[in-house]
């Protein structure tokens, strides 16, 4: 998640994907670890994202959102709490950063994801999320950083890949009319689907917004002040929640849920992905991001038996073949 010293908060173009003859080797494995890191963390996030869906009838999805980042914050504290204390001064010249980033990436976005997943399968939240590498690819290129044909074709082909396994999802159970009975939660424009949607640009602008983070800035202090932040922007709507819904059943089934996705989706995944924007920047990043569909349906179909076929499995194909070719060199 650390971005190197010295960067500063202006974009720079981004560097390709694999060093020309006689760059340095640490950039080639700068690189690997950048996508190494990228695939973690989407590989942890779509665990979150069978959580979301699993606890939807039993956890209030703000208070869900809440208890989150509560275990989050006490497992990111021993490493980011004093960091962050030293680096007080840094954090207030750019307080609006800092706020605007714990919004986006810890306040709203969650929250949207677990509203989604009172109603919508677990499959179909992971599909409609993969539309944030786009978001990603365009707040990227408006900062004036150019893609190169090759990423844009892996981006063009991941992002086919995504709409014909969201059209199947839709015709499978008999498109939109076939209200809570699609795998689309009540079709493709349902409530369910327009609350993914909103995540989905929220953590795109997020990702984004990683490339400007201030230089100096300590990547634990930062994910610990994100995490505090978000919290404490989250307690008003917790309090409502508390007030209109009632609390929830402290269970195996809830807490262990609930610190899975503290520790490891909040914790550990997005110091992974943070790390990983930082060096190989959000667009490619993005595009291993593309996997996240790929990922949810195989866990949601073996945790939640949530159906799959084989018109899934060709759309799978077309998203990884778009990954490996946009994650190679920029041509």
């Amino acid at each position: 998640m650390a971005v190197a010293d010295r960067r500063t908060s202006t974009p720079a173009p981004e560097s390709p994907a694999v060093p020309a003859p006689g760059e340095p080797r640490g950039r080639r494995h700068a690189v690997a670890l950048g996508l190494a890191l990228a695939a973690l963390a989407t590989v942890v996030w779509s665990g979150s994202f069978v959580t979301s869906r699993a606890l939807g009838d039993s956890v209030p999805p703000v208070q869900h959102a809440f208890w989150r980042w509560v275990v989050a914050l006490a497992a990111v504290a021993p490493f980011g709490a004093r960091q962050a204390w030293r680096q007080r001064a840094l954090i207030r010249r750019h307080l609006r950063f800092v706020l605007l980033a714990s919004l986006l990436g810890v306040t709203v976005y969650n929250t949207l994801v677990n509203q989604a997943g009172v109603t919508t399968p677990a499959a179909t939240m992971g599909m409609i999320m993969a539309a944030s590498p786009v978001v990603m690819a365009l707040c990227e290129r408006a900062g004036g950083v150019r893609l190169g044909a090759r990423r844009i074709a892996g981006l063009l082909t991941a992002c086919t890949g995504v709409l014909l396994l969201i059209g199947w999802a839709g015709g499978g159970a008999g498109g939109a009319s076939s209200g809570a009975g699609s795998p689309l939660g009540g079709g493709p424009f349902g409530a369910g689907a327009l609350w993914m949607i909103a995540a989905a640009c929220c953590f795109g602008g997020y990702s984004a917004l990683l490339r400007r983070r201030p230089a100096g800035l300590d990547g634990a202090a930062f994910l610990f002040t994100t995490f505090l932040f978000g919290t404490v922007l989250l307690l008003p709507a917790q309090g409502v929640s508390l007030a209109v819904q009632g609390g929830f059943a402290l269970t195996p089934g809830t807490v262990l849920p609930l610190l899975y996705v503290g520790v490891a989706s909040s914790a550990v995944a997005f110091f992974a992905w943070n790390k990983a924007v930082s060096l190989i920047g959000p667009t490619r990043a993005g595009i291993v991001y593309y996997l996240q569909p790929v990922c949810v349906a195989l866990l949601s179909w073996a945790l939640l038996s949530e159906p799959t076929g084989w018109a899934q499995a060709g759309c799978m194909a077309l998203i990884l073949g778009g990954v490996m070719l946009g994650a190679g060199a920029r041509r």
